[in-house]
């Protein structure tokens, strides 16, 4: 498979961000069939790690349909979840409106989470969850994380990660490249649209990398949590108080 949708600079971009409008609308189902459903409980581990403590104010980047950032404000947190597609914000706001109590403490906004919308110290907590990897700088990503957080806030990033043993990282590449585009295929109409998960791993540094661009960023208790022996991880840091 050509990666047809991994281009440098703003073309890549662009492409993402077309990728993103086709998908919207079956983004949580195709995410439930490649994962098993395992996607939810990694989320669950992400919102866990964010320890919300009343009146804090959470920031989720790359927000997609709005699971994690809902998360969060379910547990007490005033929360912005930030996305750079307006059809998966759609998607977002109409899960929300679907909702028999919907969440007073949730907004969504349309932005860029390389130049994120917000002053210097406005967040307690700030995520990510399968957008870092996306981005055309993720090293910018990470910085514009850094530099909205508050001093110790909790900074979070889950994403697909390189597994270090070689024979799991080849199963797991192989997934990626046979049966997720078959399962866009089949229920998003596009194989495409998955076959770039793996297009653009290859070009991410994935879990290693971040952690040592969050001790560079001088991060405090930087850590790995892998998932799935490595295919998922979340990378922890928090901020200097």
């Amino acid at each position: 498979m050509s990666n047809v949708f991994y281009d440098a600079g703003e073309a890549r971009a662009a492409k993402v961000n077309d990728l993103f409008a086709r998908i919207a609308r079956r983004y949580d189902l195709i995410n439930d069939l490649q994962s098993f459903g395992l996607h939810r409980n990694w989320k669950r581990r992400v919102v866990a790690l964010a320890a919300v403590k009343a009146d804090q104010r959470a920031l989720d980047l790359c927000c997609g349909t709005g699971d994690i950032a809902a998360a969060l404000a379910q547990r007490g947190a005033e929360t912005t979840g930030l996305d750079f597609s307006p059809q998966m914000l759609e998607v977002a706001a109409q899960r929300q409106r679907n909702m028999k109590s919907p969440i007073s403490n949730l907004k969504f906004v349309q932005g860029d989470a390389q130049q994120l919308p917000f002053p210097e110290n406005s967040f307690d907590i700030v995520t990510v969850g399968y957008g870092l990897r996306n981005l055309t700088s993720w090293q910018r990503g990470l910085e514009e994380m850094r530099r909205v957080a508050r001093p110790g806030a909790r900074i979070i990033v889950l994403d697909f990660g390189k597994p270090a043993n070689a024979l799991w990282r080849a199963v797991y590449f192989a997934h990626l490249k046979m049966s997720v585009p078959l399962i866009g295929l089949l229920f998003c109409g596009n194989a495409s649209a998955y076959a770039y998960i793996l297009e653009s791993l290859k070009h991410y540094p994935a879990q290693l990398a971040v952690a040592d661009q969050m001790r560079q960023l001088q991060l405090a208790n930087v850590r790995i949590i892998n998932l799935l022996g490595g295919a998922m991880a979340i990378n922890y840091g928090e901020m200097p108080r």
